[in-house]
């Protein structure tokens, strides 16, 4: 059955338009421009949100660098108070949350109620309570010198996030960024800004300084290349695809900035034959159709021993059958549509190259009649030279590929230039510590996949980013500039 829609989330959206965030007070483009946000369940518009450009990110750096100085003042447990009573307050209106949150991306209302919101209201209580203990002066000890470490927020931080999980990205990117004493501006995705501007306005609710935290909602050519360009923005973190991360480097580059790029993944899960098959398929299933596949670390290339090759892709084909397609607001549904007709375009789009290039048809690709923005799950098989082996998909899709030796295997994974996120199946811990010593990759998991909790670092490397990761004590220090003071004795 289908949630009703709580008032204060239908309030919220029949604003026309939403307003941007800035100086911690509702703001209109100055030109009136507005972009209209599609529940990709049925693609009716659900909420008109004001687009800005240029002058609104002009005007929330200004307002950011104003605030700065008052904000970087405070202690970490004073900063660590407002950040907790803005967590409070999202807690309390989580529903409404986890409702913005279902209707903008199309994921279930399940996955936003038990993950997404939680998780993110976690993120932010884990940084500002790591905040008030972390070290922001070291001694150090050397002969006939009296030095020290000193540890300082850089200013205005500069945050440019994806679709796919916009309140989660939000806080794992501002929480350790406030918690150090940054200030933010923020360009959420024009797809998915919703849940951001709500978050946002929260904040304002319960005490957070005007100009702390801005929201602007543009476009990355405009709004996104005038926050990166913008000579009063310190640092950048861009959360999205290599191709546009390699644009934002390059810029960051140019003007000599500190860059986290968080990028694309092509994730590889290696079963062994001592796996547990029914266990591994049906847990795989449900990474590649967890919210529709649109999962950066996702694993899209299963890899598996030739010796239960034939058991795997019959119990893998048999969980994808059974996943519930729907819309999601219904609890029932287990996997709802992909946000947009583009990205099923392009999903649909790597299904047909696929097979043209000679991949075998494991499972169908279909796209149910009616409206929305829904494809089912599929599977290829063949070998690594493939699109569909090599590329990033970002739908409920993976690429099935038999090995004979952990040589093999490796080959296989190195196959590609992306190092975000590996799994590996297997009874034998001895071989599944060995094995993830050698892979280059920023996470490897055992036996499971898409493992997440704070203190436990995730980052990836290669084309899948640099800079750091999310999520740790290194995340919180990434928002901290070291700078050495010296007294020769």
């Amino acid at each position: 059955m289908n949630d009703p829609i709580l008032p204060a989330a239908r309030d919220f959206l029949a604003q026309n338009p939403i307003p941007h965030c800035i100086n911690g007070a509702p703001k209109l483009s100055s030109d009136g421009g507005t972009r209209e946000i599609l529940n990709p369940a049925d693609g009716s518009v659900i909420a008109t949100v004001s687009f800005g450009g240029t002058a609104e990110i002009q005007e929330a750096v200004a307002a950011a660098s104003k605030a700065f100085p008052a904000w970087s003042a405070m202690s970490p447990s004073e900063r660590a108070v407002i950040l907790h009573r803005w967590a409070d307050r999202m807690e309390k209106e989580s529903a409404v949350l986890s409702q913005i949150e279902t209707l903008d991306v199309g994921k279930t209302i399940t996955a936003a109620e038990g993950f997404d919101i939680p998780f993110g209201i976690e993120g932010l209580r884990y940084f500002a309570n790591f905040s008030v203990y972390a070290q922001y002066e070291t001694p150090l000890a050397l002969k006939n010198i009296e030095a020290r470490v000193h540890r300082a927020p850089y200013g205005v931080c500069g945050f440019i996030f994806p679709w796919n999980f916009p309140f989660d990205l939000l806080i794992w990117g501002v929480a350790p960024a406030l918690a150090a004493g940054n200030t933010v501006v923020v360009k959420p995705s024009e797809v998915t800004p919703l849940s951001t501007l709500y978050a946002a306005r929260l904040a304002t609710e319960t005490g957070l300084p005007p100009g702390v935290l801005n929201i602007v909602v543009g476009d990355g050519p405009g709004a996104g290349a005038a926050m990166v360009n913008h000579p009063s923005v310190k640092r950048i973190s861009f959360t999205g695809s290599t191709e546009a991360g390699a644009l934002v480097g390059a810029a960051c580059g140019r003007r000599i900035i500190p860059c986290k790029l968080e990028l694309g993944g092509k994730g590889a899960a290696v079963v062994f034959d001592d796996a547990d098959v029914p266990s591994a398929a049906e847990k795989l299933a449900a990474a590649i159709t967890l919210n529709t596949g649109q999962v950066c670390c996702t694993a899209t290339r299963w890899i598996v021993h030739e010796r239960i090759y034939d058991a795997f892709a019959s119990a893998a084909v048999l969980a994808l059958k059974n996943v519930k397609i729907g819309t999601g607001l219904d609890r029932s549904t287990a996997m709802g549509p992909l946000v947009s007709e583009v990205q099923r375009k392009r999903v649909m789009g790597y299904f047909e190259k696929g097979t043209q290039a000679g991949a075998r048809v494991v499972l169908e690709a279909t796209v149910p009649k009616g409206a929305g923005y829904f494809v089912s799950p599929w599977l290829l098989e063949g070998g690594p030279d493939n699109i569909c082996f090599r590329e990033e998909i970002f739908g409920p899709a993976a690429y099935l590929t038999p090995f004979r030796t952990e040589s093999e295997a490796l080959d296989l994974i190195h196959h590609v230039d992306y190092g975000l996120a590996n799994s590996l199946w297997t009874n034998d811990l001895n071989r599944a510590a060995r094995f993830a010593n050698q892979m280059v990759v920023g996470n490897t998991w055992i036996n499971a996949h898409n493992v997440f909790a704070y203190g436990l670092p995730y980052g990836g490397v290669s084309r899948s980013g640099m800079g750091g990761g999310v999520n740790s004590p290194a995340t919180f220090y990434d928002y901290l500039r070291d700078q050495t003071i010296a007294r020769p004795l």
